[in-house]
């Protein structure tokens, strides 16, 4: 477990502003307006950082919609957004924290100690009286060095096929989609086989806040994810799988992530899918 507490309410980052290094992850799938919002009004102090460009690779469908990016591009793009090495991070966005949770996450594995996501994002921030800069933010190389984690904290399709058979795989999608009763956006609809479906919802609150540890870790614990065999989750691209590994950070429960998720798995031939409960 992670010694620093992975959350950071916005209260508290007004108080340390001067302090962290403040990251804006603004995004959203099928938009490409992040750094336009950000230009218009983001934290003082923060520097933009781009999903789609430095927080996931590109390749193939079979590779999923956000495959993670090599950790040498990591380390460059950290190292692009000023990151020093010891200096603590703060990660945020404006849509349920879910760009700022794979941020989280990424740092994280490669070995960035002191990285924390803003609970409920910049709405959070606006709420608690926080004020807004406009433009951009340009900063100096930082000096950080990130760790190469390789697999560390991952699996990889085969991995996520035999999880079930002494673990607990978690589908953090939507239940209707779970259940493949729709699909708006991977060619096949369903699950992976075995896999239990703990929605990214039920561990946020209805302002996009995570729940208490002790809720969270109910959660978990209603579908059988209670600690006493290994957890891994998917979504449908990483993105929100990197959200729940948060949330079992925050609930004492250590998750690996799948991160090609549903988008390799239903793009990669010959892969059974399951449908309804089961």
């Amino acid at each position: 477990m992670n010694a620093v507490n992975p959350l950071i309410s916005a209260t508290e980052l007004r108080e340390r502003l001067g302090e962290v290094q403040v990251l804006d992850a603004r995004w959203q799938l099928g938009r490409d307006d992040g750094r336009e919002k950000y230009l218009a009004g983001h934290i003082p102090g923060a520097v933009f950082i781009d999903v789609e460009r430095e927080l996931a690779g590109h390749g193939e469908p079979s590779d999923g919609r956000h495959p993670l990016p090599d950790d040498a591009a990591l380390a460059a793009a950290a190292r692009r957004w000023g990151l020093r090495a010891g200096a603590p991070v703060v990660v945020y966005d404006d849509f349920r924290m879910l760009a700022a949770s794979r941020a989280w996450w990424a740092l994280r594995r490669a070995g960035v100690a002191d990285v924390r996501v803003l609970d409920g994002g910049l709405p959070a921030w606006l709420a608690a009286g926080g004020e807004t800069a406009t433009g951009d933010v340009e900063v100096p190389e930082g000096d950080i060095e990130l760790g190469s984690p390789g697999s560390e904290g991952v699996i990889d399709i085969d991995g996520a096929a035999a999880w079930p058979t002494s673990g607990v795989l978690l589908d953090a999608r939507a239940a209707e989609r779970y259940r493949g009763e729709t699909e708006p956006i991977d060619p096949v609809a369903g699950h992976i086989p075995g896999a239990r479906n703990l929605p990214i919802g039920r561990v946020l609150t209805e302002d996009a806040r995570f729940l208490p540890a002790s809720e969270i870790a109910a959660a978990f614990d209603a579908v059988g994810a209670d600690g006493s065999m290994p957890i891994a989750a998917y979504c449908g691209s990483g993105i929100t799988a990197a959200q729940l590994a948060l949330a079992g950070e925050i609930a004492g429960r250590a998750v690996t992530v799948f991160p090609g998720s549903w988008s390799a798995w239903s793009n990669t031939p010959r892969r059974p899918v399951a449908t309804g409960e089961e």
